[in-house]
């Protein structure tokens, strides 16, 4: 399995905002993709920060995923243009799970 670590940093004032984006529509649009998500996380200690895990069973699916939903109709001329404008900053840390990984999340 092939983890995305996902950290988002967002412009000072708009983490609220652009979590109901995100939480309505981006996570079900990438779900409809077949992408895991997991999260969002909120930073306790940064206001304008979270982080979520994307996974996908490999890195061949990972980069269909990816390439479907970023050549989506719904990322270009919907998503894009409201979620783009609410971020200064994101990284992505790639990993591929260990054989003994666990992922118990309540």
């Amino acid at each position: 399995m092939i983890v995305e670590v996902r950290s988002y940093r967002i412009k000072p004032g708009k983490r609220d905002e652009f979590i109901k984006l995100f939480e309505a529509r981006a996570i079900p649009a990438q779900r409809t993709y077949g992408m895991k998500v997991t999260g969002p996380f909120l930073d306790v200690e940064n206001q304008n920060k979270f982080v979520f895990l994307r996974s996908f069973p490999s890195i061949e699916e990972r980069e269909r995923m990816r390439n479907a939903f970023y050549g989506g109709e719904l990322w270009k001329k919907e998503l894009e243009h409201l979620a783009m404008p609410l971020l200064e900053s994101y990284d992505v840390i790639l990993c591929e799970a260990s054989s003994g990984c666990v992922f118990d999340i309540n």
